[in-house]
């Protein structure tokens, strides 16, 4: 099928375009046609059939700004002083409508994906003891949230976000959640507050889709992604990069295709010259299709469980520096915002939302 003229136009910003039936990828300097047709949809295992329409995204030829995912589902009660800052997720969407940084047109909801897409990294055994609350007791402490059905719900929804912003990324160039980051998650059991690796399965199910081939997993939070590395250690076409505390949780770290270790204490200046000396390089010769970024705010200062010293200004120019260097290169990025821990709600609330800032200023700059 002849590809119109009209493709052509302003080929020069990223967009994902779908007219007859056709996805059009625009590049700086070229164009990936992926044809959504009858005869692609049959390539798919049969589970997949019913779902891959309804979770693409819905996409036009105006011009956007930068795309924001969330969903009130984001937040489930906990029980009172429970050191998990669930209510962050909430406060953070309000804190973003408040400073101006964002509008309600820029959020896209998220839904829940279907089952055989979190089993495309977990084990059905125990995806089905997670949703039906039926885990050992062991297993469960294990996580460290108190099971219940809505937030088996939550768990889910959220994964279906980190999902979201990568699809957006791929037809925007950029886009944020304002949760996700469950890196402790393994293919069996969950770890560290992680129950269901988003990472993880955001790559695979977009792998899946034929959407891409090659992934980079960019994760800055202060712990060692252990569950994604483990998931990835024998997968080529997947490149994980943790940069973290090196005398933190977990206590057994796991092999990432890149590790970089941090000494504790380490301040700002320390911090952004090491991930200048490993992050351009890494894109240039890995050269993904897309980028995953786990934004963890939990080398600040004032984490209670960082143990590294950056500051405010610190988090924020390592938000623009990761995101400049990606887009700068061509390479879309999806970011979720990982961990942060701090009795000061307001102001962990605050330092996630460097994130959105910079995004911000980045989509602005580049002209997305």
């Amino acid at each position: 099928m002849p590809v119109p003229s009209e493709f052509f136009k302003g080929a020069c910003k990223r967009q994902l375009l779908r007219r007859h039936g056709i996805i059009i990828k625009i590049r700086k300097a070229s164009i990936l046609i992926v044809i959504v047709c009858e005869s692609n949809l049959q390539t798919l295992p049969t589970c997949f059939l019913s779902t891959v329409e309804c979770h693409l995204v819905e996409l036009s030829t105006s011009v956007m700004e930068l795309p924001l995912v969330y969903n009130p589902g984001y937040i489930t009660p906990l029980p009172e002083g429970h050191r998990f800052p669930m209510r962050k997720f909430q406060q953070l969407y309000e804190l973003l409508l408040a400073d101006g940084i964002a509008h309600p047109e820029q959020f896209h909801t998220p839904k829940r994906p279907p089952q055989e897409w979190i089993e495309l990294v977990h084990t059905h055994e125990y995806v089905q003891a997670y949703c039906e609350g039926t885990l050992e007791a062991k297993a469960q402490r294990r996580i460290g949230l108190p099971w219940s059905p809505a937030l088996v719900n939550r768990t889910c929804t959220a994964v279906g976000g980190t999902i979201l912003t990568a699809q957006l990324a791929l037809s925007h160039g950029l886009a944020c959640n304002t949760a996700g980051g469950t890196h402790h998650a393994f293919p069996s059991y969950g770890s560290g507050f992680c129950i269901f690796n988003d990472l993880a399965i955001a790559a695979r199910v977009l792998q899946q889709l034929g959407l891409v081939r090659k992934i980079l997993i960019v994760d800055l939070d202060v712990h060692q992604g252990d569950g994604t590395a483990f998931i990835f250690q024998n997968d080529s076409s997947v490149f994980t990069f943790s940069m973290h505390c090196e005398v933190n949780f977990p206590s057994t770290k796991q092999k990432s295709d890149l590790d970089v270790p941090l000494s504790a204490g380490m301040d700002d200046d320390a911090y952004l010259q090491t991930l200048a000396q490993y992050l351009p390089e890494l894109l240039s010769n890995f050269q993904p299709d897309l980028v995953l970024y786990d934004a963890g705010v939990d080398p600040h200062v004032g984490d209670r469980l960082g143990k590294l010293a950056l500051t405010d200004t610190g988090i924020f120019c390592r938000e623009m520096q990761v995101l400049s260097t990606c887009v700068a290169g061509g390479y879309p990025v999806a970011c979720v915002i990982g961990g942060g821990y701090a009795d000061d709600l307001k102001g962990l609330v605050y330092r996630h939302s460097l994130l959105h800032r910079a995004a911000n200023e980045i989509y602005s700059q580049y002209r997305l």
